[in-house]
């Protein structure tokens, strides 16, 4: 009966594949949800509509959106499932508004039904769950499925009450996900991408401001005019951060041949080859094009904050994909958390480090949110061997990825290294927490040359007595202050003398320090005022940014903070020679 319909509208269906044989396709079908069913008929045209398929809706299991980053061959792109019996139909809808309409109503219908506990989030494919990596169909669900979220909108959950600091005027401070998120916790929210949310904290920005070089592309009030938006942070005299957008019109050149630019000196033929170019050289503007924020990008990066207030993960929560390296406190596996967060797994040998000193240290280094730190999600303490699990960075560590890439990254990118290096430095220095073993190996690279800092803090908690003598065949000796080697005194200072041993390995291209001598010869040279050699792609006036790293004395260097306001003047200015050398001059 015509009464009894609920929804009617052609969308596209996944065949569910009951037989092994059959193809994987997509087929148009008038979906019709009534009061008791679910049923999808074929147009043809000058035919009586014909019957496909039906689900009583008693049957019904699960109703929710897919969240995956596969291609989908038809031209709906917004898919959703209905779980029912022992099978996963996945239909596809025009738009978000059309998909979040449907999944509304179907759970509104199903939600007094015997549920599932949990749900897959991502598809079926190629013989495996792709969320969670599980090759047996009808294995129960990695994430919990909870029928009454139904993506309105929604305050970003609270945070603890010593930590928390409301805007005066909440509702004012509306802002739009760029991402999906699937939350990994009870204390966590659902995230839609590009729905509104009401920030009612902000004592975690990471979560709702853009990272430095976040751009977009757009229309110019003036008719035929793209502009380039990029937000930088600016660092004040005081090293404040002072973010601001700036603008920037993509001009025509006047010649016959039709090309592009930003500046004048930097010209292409096509504007996505002038953005990828700046996409690794600012070449004139405030700072690259890090983060496109009109990507189309569903998927939410790694991000702090996963879950509040928890630091134990349990081991049931990981699945170990492959090793990708193995380090002085054991091996790190790829893996994920929840099925659907791709991490780094580092598996603490047993009796590598002090496990109940660094347990409750691991509480302080989690608060530890900055973009460019690798950021630690929890620990799992039940196995025999302690796991840390910290955000995946796809590149792999620094020293390699420039020894890998070499002679390929331009002179501007390699500064733009050194300078999210020093970033991450300069707040730790600011959070009074030291590295005490910064070097390239300890830096990740993610996407768009993206460096952040790892693996500050742990060597503290190593019990290998070698690791602190000054000869000893484990201790970092070529990356040590003097006065470490000598009494073992660590401080944010130490901490710059290595960051500019860091500067050296980036503009050497992941060349080892002092490669041909031993710890005991370097230790020698060190002391009688010798230093590495300037490498041929820095420029005289960045070594003498290395050598003010490595003064003898622990006062005499300069903080992370200053040394990053310094650093990115020359990658805005682009003028190394002249920033540089003014500096030097009036810091004497």
């Amino acid at each position: 009966m015509t009464s009894n319909i609920i929804l009617e509208e052609f969308l596209f269906k996944k065949s569910q594949q009951k037989r092994r044989t059959s193809p994987c396709n997509y087929k148009e079908r008038y979906f019709i949800l009534r009061k008791d069913e679910l049923a999808y008929y074929e147009y043809r045209h000058a035919k009586k509509p014909t019957l496909k398929g039906s689900i009583e809706l008693s049957r019904i299991k699960c109703v929710e959106i897919v969240r995956s980053d596969v291609h989908i061959p038809c031209s709906f792109k917004y898919p959703f499932q209905v779980v029912h019996d022992n099978y996963c139909l996945y239909v596809f809808a025009p738009d978000k508004d059309t998909q979040q309409k449907w999944v509304w109503a179907l759970k509104e219908e199903t939600k007094n039904n015997n549920l599932l506990n949990k749900y897959h989030p991502n598809f079926w494919v190629d013989g495996r769950w792709r969320c969670c990596s599980q090759t047996e169909k009808l294995a129960a669900g990695c994430v919990e499925y909870d029928p009454t979220k139904n993506g309105s909108r929604k305050p970003l959950p609270p945070t603890p009450k010593d930590n928390r600091r409301q805007f005066s005027d909440p509702g004012a401070m509306v802002v739009v996900a760029l991402y999906d998120f699937i939350p990994q916790g009870a204390g966590d929210l659902m995230l839609h991408r590009q729905e509104e949310y009401i920030v009612t904290d902000q004592s975690d920005p990471n979560w709702w401001i853009d990272k430095e070089g976040a751009f977009i592309v757009r229309n110019s009030r003036q008719a035929g005019v793209y502009t380039v938006s990029v937000l930088t942070k600016a660092l004040g005299s005081t090293g404040e951060n002072h973010p601001k957008v700036k603008h920037y019109h993509i001009r025509e050149t006047l010649t016959d041949e039709l090309k592009y630019y930003l500046a004048e000196r930097y010209v292409f033929n096509s504007i996505p080859d002038l953005i990828h170019y700046h996409q690794h050289n600012a070449a004139g503007l405030i700072t690259r094009l890090r983060h496109p924020v009109s990507g189309g990008r569903e998927k939410a990066p790694a991000t702090a904050g996963f879950s509040y207030g928890k630091w134990e993960i349990e081991p049931s929560e990981l699945n170990f994909i492959e090793e990708v390296g193995s380090g002085q406190f054991g091996v790190v596996q790829l893996g994920y958390w929840n099925g659907n967060s791709k991490v780094a797994i580092k598996m603490i040998k047993e009796g590598a480090m002090s496990e109940e000193d660094f347990r409750e240290e691991a509480k302080i280094m989690m608060r530890l949110s900055h973009p460019k730190l690798v950021q630690l999600h929890g620990v799992c303490t039940k196995e025999t061997s302690m796991y840390l699990v910290f955000e995946f960075m796809d590149h792999g560590c620094l020293s390699d990825y420039l020894r890998n890439h070499k002679g390929n990254i331009s002179r501007e990118t390699l500064l733009g290294m050194c300078l999210d290096v020093c970033e991450g430095m300069a707040y730790l220095e600011r959070a009074n927490f030291i590295h005490r073993d910064l070097a390239a190996r300890n830096c990740l690279v993610g996407e768009n040359y993206e460096v952040k800092v790892s693996d500050f803090g742990m060597t503290r908690f190593v019990l290998d007595d070698q690791y602190t003598s000054s000869l000893g065949s484990k201790f970092p000796v070529k990356w040590s202050a003097p006065e470490v080697i000598q009494y073992s005194k660590f401080s944010s200072k130490s901490d710059v003398w290595s960051f500019g041993v860091v500067m050296w390995e980036v503009f050497s291209e992941g060349k080892m320090p002092y490669e041909n001598r031993s710890n005991g010869e370097v230790v020698e040279a060190i002391g009688a005022g010798q230093r590495l050699l300037r490498p041929k792609l820095a420029s005289d006036f960045i070594y003498q940014l290395m050598e003010w790293c490595w003064k003898e004395k622990a006062f005499d260097k300069v903080p992370h903070e200053r040394l990053g306001i310094k650093l990115k003047e020359v990658a805005v200015q682009g003028d190394v020679c002249r920033q540089v050398q003014n500096w030097l001059r009036h810091s004497k």
